[in-house]
């Protein structure tokens, strides 16, 4: 009975993995449609977009080579979405805000493949909690970088704290022995649904505001 708990839980962090590689795959392709990259670069956004965050994580937690390079679906499934993209654009752009709603649900599906990972790796709470957290945000921040915006996680409606949530229902499942594949589902389910509600509702944590400086024309104006 364990041993089937454990593929199962196995094979369902699989599929997260790869369908969050999948989508935030697209969410780059899309990007760099819209800045008008060639082929080859919006193959290399797809990438970038949907293993960035998987890596970065494989490499935290020793599973070297990371899965991204070492595992030949991973490969498929990037360059996939950005062959879709890149020839049926039309088709992925009549969704509403396409990169925003594929980003939100790559967020939510790395957020909880990347904790569930980390604790069969034998990290910490704490630690699985970051590393989903950074699973997710990854592929993100590395897409905005790449096409000269600034990371979503740093302007945009509760973005790294759906992700955080997420990896704290996995985390939390975990520890009260709740099923894996319930506490991951509910995990995607409620990272999904914060991010999506905060797009619609404008929530988000405070923004810094900078004092307005003087316009330094005005001031010799007054002076004159």
């Amino acid at each position: 009975m364990i041993v089937n708990e454990r593929i199962l839980v196995s094979t369902l962090l699989v599929a997260f993995d790869l369908g969050g590689t999948f989508i935030f795959a697209l969410s780059g392709a899309t990007a760099g449609v819209k800045h008008r990259l060639d082929l080859f670069g919006v193959l290399v956004l797809s990438f970038a977009a949907g293993n960035s965050g998987g890596i970065a994580r494989d490499v935290m937690i020793g599973a070297v080579p990371p899965a991204a390079i070492s595992d030949w679906r991973y490969i498929a499934v990037s360059i996939l979405a950005g062959l879709v993209t890149f020839y049926r654009y039309g088709i992925i752009n009549r969704l509403s805000s396409p990169v925003l709603v594929f980003d939100a649900a790559g967020l939510a599906l790395f957020a909880v493949s990347g904790t569930g990972k980390a604790l069969a790796f034998h990290a910490g709470p704490v630690a699985a909690t970051l590393l989903g957290m950074l699973t997710g945000i990854g592929g993100g921040m590395v897409r905005d970088l790449l096409v000269r915006e600034i990371p979503a996680v740093l302007r945009t409606e509760l973005y790294a704290v759906a992700a955080l949530t997420a990896a704290v229902v996995v985390v939390a499942g975990r520890m009260l022995h709740f099923p894996s594949a319930a506490s991951a589902v509910a995990g995607a389910v409620l990272c999904f649904g914060l991010r999506t509600m905060a797009m619609r509702r404008g929530w988000q944590l405070p923004i810094a505001r900078s004092l307005k400086q003087p316009d330094p024309e005005t001031n010799d104006r007054s002076d004159g």
